[in-house]
This record gives C-alpha cells, structure tokens and sequence, in this order.
C-alpha cells in the first residue's frame, strides 16, 4: 500500500513537472498580476486613507486650526465681506490707503471728489482774502475819521458819499494865508475847496484816488478833469503809513508852491471837473512821470 502510494505521488510529480512552459509561465504570470493588481488596490486604499488625513487648520479641515479663521468657510465669504477699494487716483487725492495706492493715485490724478475739493478750496481761497482786506481797509478808514473830527485846527472835515466808508467829500478849509489862493477865495467867497477821495480794496497798501471837484483851480498842479500831479498819490510814491490829513496837508503845499488861482474866466469858471477825465489825465501823467521820472524840488523849497 505504502509502496502504491509513493508510485501515485511519483505519478504526479512526473506530470507537474511535464506540463506546457508557457502554461506554466501564464499560471505564473496571472498570479503576478493578479497579486500586483491586489497590492494597487491595497495602495490605492491606504494612498486614499492617508490623503483624508489633513493637517490641522488646512482647507479642508473642519475645525479651525490656531490663527486660521474658520477653514473652508472663510475664504468663500472673504470676497463677499470685502469693502469695495477706491479708485487709484480717489485713494491718492483723498491721501489714504498705502504708499504704492497714494503713488498711483498721484499719477493718475485726482479723482472727481479731490477735483470738487481743489475747486472749492480756490474758490474760498480769494473769498477769505477778499474779506480780509475788507476788515483792514474798514480799521483803518474808521480810526482817519475819528483823527480828523478830532483835529483842533479845523484843517479838513469829511463827508461820506451815499453813507459808503470808502467814498469821501473832503472839504479843504484852510490853505497859506499869504497866498494869492486864500486872497481869491476870499474875494470869491470860497469857504473851501472840495476833493473827492475813493479808496481801493487794498488801501492802505495803495493809494486813494484823489481829485477835485470844485471850485475850479488853475496851476497849482491841478490838471484837467480835477486830477492832482503829486508823487505821492501813484503807486510808486505811496507809503501805507500816509494819512488822509498828511495827504491834504501836501496838497494844500503843492496848490501855494504851484501858485493855484481860482478860475474867473467867464463860461469856464462854472464848468465842473469830471471824473472820467480826471482818471484818463491820471493815468496820462503817471506813464509820462514814470518814463522821465519825478523832479524833486531843492530843500530850500520846502
């Protein structure tokens, strides 16, 4: 019986080794693949467990990890819950966001709300200056008339025109009692010699314009239309720290020195002086003045 069963198993044996190469080398082979395919499947598996394994605070964590928000929540709701920037040049004109925002906004230029600002600002620029020249003129106009109501002599007095502060009637009173100007107004029964003074914006910066209105005077460096050749009456001449009665003082010098006569003529004496022709005079004699220059009389002359 033993000795059967080693011929049976001799048997098999014979045959096993006795079968086709490429049957064998199949057998083998589908072994392989099919094992290689179980260890892809095994590896894909474990690959797939490990990529579900995410560190803690990533995208795809649930729970928020330290410093990282909400996770996945965040950055969907990031660009909804951004303010909306500024155009490059409205962030440069209105001066906020970072350097690199104010250098484009710098050369892009400013926006409309900056150019409303910059248009408003030069507007109230003026204004301010305006009202600020004002607030000057008026002081110092207000603090001339109470010098003059309060002179002793009774050189000059003053009269607003239509209530305006920069509008005067001043009648001169008094003039060198040795002159032929003062024996003509006493023959002629001339209280005064009246003068219209209008002051410009920037009084006391510039000069007033200064001229006469009556009676009407002949030399006396008086021209045409009423105007007045006197130095200190053009821009150049003109000092701030001139005062109306300092100015109606040299007048009243100029009208003796120049040898001022009352006009008697008959038709011309009750011609008035115009103040159209007292300006174009002005202006005339200023540009004349200005390219000869002014003749400065000796001391000895006063």
């Amino acid at each position: 019986m033993a000795t059967l069963l080693r011929k049976i198993g001799l048997i098999r044996l014979h045959n096993r080794d006795t079968e086709d190469p490429k049957h064998h080398h199949n057998h083998r082979g589908g072994g392989g693949q099919q094992s290689a395919s179980l260890r892809g499947k095994s590896g894909t598996k474990s690959s797939g467990h490990k990529q579900q394994q995410h560190p803690p605070g990533g995208a795809g964590d649930s729970s928020p990890g330290p410093g990282k928000g909400k996770g996945k929540r965040a950055p969907e709701l990031a660009p909804r819950d951004k303010p909306p920037q500024p155009a490059a040049g409205a962030a440069g004109a209105a001066g906020t966001g970072g350097p690199r925002d104010q250098a484009a906004g710098a050369r892009a230029g400013p926006g409309p709300a900056g150019a409303a600002a910059a248009a408003a600002g030069g507007s109230l620029v003026p204004a301010a200056r305006q009202q600020h020249c004002t607030q000057v003129r008026s002081r110092r106009l207000m603090k001339e008339l109470q010098d003059i109501a309060r002179l002793s002599d009774r050189f000059i007095s003053v009269e607003l025109v239509d209530e305006s502060l920069f509008d005067w009637n001043v009648k001169l009173h008094q003039v060198d009692k040795d002159s032929v100007l003062w024996q003509d107004m006493k023959e002629t029964n001339t209280e005064f010699i009246l003068l219209n003074l209008t002051f410009p914006d920037n009084f006391p910066f510039s000069p007033p314009f200064m001229r006469v209105l009556s009676p009407r005077l002949e030399n006396g460096y008086v021209l045409d239309g009423g105007a007045i050749c006197m130095e200190l009456l053009t821009p150049r001449g003109w000092s701030s720290a001139y005062t109306v009665e300092a100015v109606m003082r040299q007048f009243a010098a100029s009208l003796v020195k120049g040898q001022g006569r009352i006009c008697r003529k008959a038709g011309k004496s009750k011609k008035s002086f115009s103040r159209k022709e007292a300006e174009a005079t002005f202006k005339s004699l200023v540009k004349t003045h200005e390219k000869y220059g002014w003749v400065t009389p000796p001391v000895s002359d006063g």
